[in-house]
């Protein structure tokens, strides 16, 4: 297999990255949509997170990558051999990535029963479609907003849900379908209804770097690599070991993550001066900034996580209000939590006892 150009080599694009190894860090965040300008990385950067993912353990013959210490997520698929006492052998794998083409359909996506042998035999019999490959792995879409709005709803709705029923002549099959979704799209080419903007997650605003010396850098090291993939990749496998470990730690530590009232207050006092429609964009800012102080190796969120996860999580939500531009600083962010925090206890009013929160939301299966 040709070697993946090194996450860690890609030059610049930060909050991409970001929003990307937030996502590797715990996938219940619910996915990034990466909007930029040709040619800016986008689909290197997501080929080259889910090589750094690491190995899972699975069901050697399952098609849904079931995760065998989390019986309460199994497929039908494993549930049927469990019932039959069947053998099942269990091997560690390499995280899968699935690469949805623009013109999927949905049974394409979904996967389908067989219905003629469910009548004729009855035997219940499930064709796998992309959300079964993808399940605990990363599913691209690139042109994201040319796909069919069907088949989108359809994506985030198992992203959210994490598992995938389908249903045909009274018949019903069920498989996990936990994954990170990354979707790129080129703005001049049209953009996605407001309606399934809010439903990714996060968002990245990228643009072509303007700095001549590290334009020289990107010629360079693709260069490199063109020349030699293997002896490049090398020359980076210690930072990629680095990021790779520092994931997987992060990864256990994510659910251990406290935050405390006041953070509650920040977070939402934030979201209501913008303005922003709904409450996804408070769960997805305390999902993140519980992902990026798990990163950092550390077991409570602080102002910074906050202002970092917002700055991913609300560019592509706000509708009115003084930040209306596309992209807005942390720096920016901070300052106004900052600001509504001072305002607050200015005013007297009484805030909730700073006591710390163990995680709430989604809590990890066993």
């Amino acid at each position: 297999m040709r070697p993946i150009y090194p996450f860690t080599a890609i030059v610049g694009q930060e909050r991409m990255k970001r929003s990307l190894v937030l996502n590797a860090v715990d996938q219940r965040i619910g996915g990034v949509l990466i909007r930029g300008e040709r040619g800016t990385g986008k689909s290197t950067a997501a080929r080259a997170i889910a090589a750094l993912l690491p190995e899972i353990e699975v069901f050697a013959d399952s098609p849904f990558n079931d995760d065998p210490s989390a019986p309460l997520t199994w497929s039908d698929w494993v549930k049927e051999r469990k019932a039959q006492s069947t053998e099942m052998k269990i091997v560690k794998r390499r995280v899968g990535f699935i690469d949805l083409p623009v013109s999927a359909t949905e049974d394409r996506v979904v996967g389908t029963l067989d219905i003629e042998k469910a009548i004729q035999k009855g035997e219940r019999h499930f064709e796998p479609g992309v959300l079964a490959a993808a399940n605990r792995g990363l599913l691209y879409i690139d042109e994201v907003n040319l796909l069919d709005d069907h088949v989108v709803d359809l994506l985030l709705d198992s992203a959210a849900m994490g598992v995938n029923v389908v249903e045909r002549e009274g018949i019903s099959f069920a498989h996990p379908a936990r994954f990170i979704l990354v979707g790129t799209m080129n703005p001049e080419e049209g953009d996605l209804r407001p309606q399934l903007l809010d439903r990714f997650a996060l968002s990245a605003e990228i643009y072509g770097i303007r700095e001549a010396r590290e334009r020289v850098l990107i010629m360079e090291r693709n260069l490199a690599f063109e020349a030699d993939p293997q002896v490049f990749c090398d020359q980076w496998r210690a930072k990629e070991e680095e990021i790779s470990q520092q994931i997987a730690k992060a990864r256990s530590l994510v659910d251990k993550v406290t935050y405390s009232s006041r953070d509650l207050l920040s977070i939402a006092a934030l979201t209501a001066s913008l303005n922003v429609e709904g409450h996804r964009a408070d769960l997805v800012i305390l999902k993140a900034a519980r992902a990026q102080a798990a990163f950092e190796n550390r077991t409570a969120i602080s102002e910074r996580d906050i202002a970092l996860a917002a700055e991913l999580a609300l560019p592509h939500r706000i509708r009115q209000g003084p930040l209306q531009q596309n992209v807005v600083s942390r720096e920016e962010l901070q300052e106004r939590i900052e600001q509504l925090q001072g305002a607050s206890a200015s005013t007297g009013e009484p805030q909730p006892a700073e006591q710390e929160h163990a995680p709430q939301y989604e809590k990890k299966k066993a």
